[in-house]
């Protein structure tokens, strides 16, 4: 169950995001939280600015078979399959308890085909619980999970019919850390509709058993997560900020080993309205309790109003 009580978010926290309100620029990042309350088990919800579902399908699917979560020094594996009920199961169940969470929830969106993606997002749009939806086209753990975000054409493809099904809500696309040329794709994502990016996935990584001589993980590869692609992303967040992002006016969520307000910071200042977080929930599930309180102090000691004041500010 949710949380019944409010607690107090400094306005300074306050974040717009393409049309959202946030309290603070906070959010849980898609598969790391279930589907719309289970991290109220750990943390107030009230607290965060919002919550992403994990990616959903159009019909149930039970993921890949175990081990498909691994430790690495660097951050954690992962090659979950995008397990999930399904998106009818999701609308019927899930849906319903956005109201009462506390928070905003995002739901993240997948499938093997156009026609899959339009479905979901849909279903999903018209229940008019979600004000927001996040395509994920860059999974690096199913066999089709990256196809429509891999260039250009194949996401101008995509946003061209998915985009024209989301009308209740805002659409953001959700891009992997490996593009060769992330800038292009972002212009892509913006030209076709997105109203928000979210930068980045995990990156493909293996680890391989030196005793069995066996991919640790049963799908063999995986996404990487974790402090390891930091800052890789940052330099992402920066490229697409300053040459595309920041004069579309369309905001950037920053993604990709946040453990401490500093990593959190760091994505602001290159560019990002909000940061999600994700390996570090798994971690801790109430660590984004202390980022939320050192963006506070950060705010202060930068003697701004707003945070929002700080995107894009690193020195020239």
């Amino acid at each position: 169950m949710c949380y019944k009580y409010h607690v107090g978010i400094p306005e300074m926290l306050q974040t717009s995001l393409a049309g959202l309100t946030l309290r603070n620029p906070v959010i849980a990042a898609a598969g790391t939280c279930g589907y719309v309350d289970a991290l109220a088990d750990a943390i107030d919800l009230h607290e965060i600015g919002a919550i992403t579902t994990k990616s959903i399908t159009r019909e149930p699917r039970e993921g890949n078979a175990p081990w498909r979560i691994i430790p690495s020094n660097v951050g954690m594996l992962n090659a979950i399959g995008l397990a999930n009920m399904g998106v009818a199961r999701f609308v019927a169940e899930e849906a319903p308890k956005v109201r009462a969470c506390g928070t905003t929830v995002i739901a993240s969106v997948a499938g093997h085909t156009i026609d899959d993606y339009v479905a979901v997002a849909s279903a999903i749009d018209l229940c008019g619980e979600f004000r927001a939806i996040e395509l994920n086209v860059s999974c690096p753990n199913t066999s089709t999970g990256r196809h429509f975000g891999s260039d250009p054409a194949t996401l101008r493809e995509l946003l061209a019919a998915v985009r024209p099904a989301v009308t209740h809500g805002a659409l953001f696309v959700k891009l992997a850390p490996d593009m060769a040329d992330p800038v292009a794709m972002a212009e892509c994502a913006i030209a076709c509709g997105a109203n928000a990016l979210v930068l980045c996935n995990t990156m493909p990584a293996m680890a391989i058993d030196v005793h069995t001589r066996e991919p640790r993980l049963s799908n063999r590869q995986g996404g990487l997560s974790g402090p390891a692609i930091h800052p890789i992303v940052v330099r992402i967040v920066h490229d697409v900020y300053a040459r595309v992002a920041r004069n579309a006016n369309v905001p950037i969520i920053g993604v990709g080993g946040v453990f401490t307000w500093q990593d959190a910071a760091e994505f602001i200042l290159a560019g990002a309205s909000a940061v999600a977080m994700g390996t570090a929930l798994y971690a801790d599930p109430a660590s984004p309790r202390r980022v939320v309180r050192g963006l506070e102090q950060w705010v202060r000691e930068q003697q701004v109003q707003n945070i929002s004041q700080l995107v894009g500010q690193i020195s020239q």
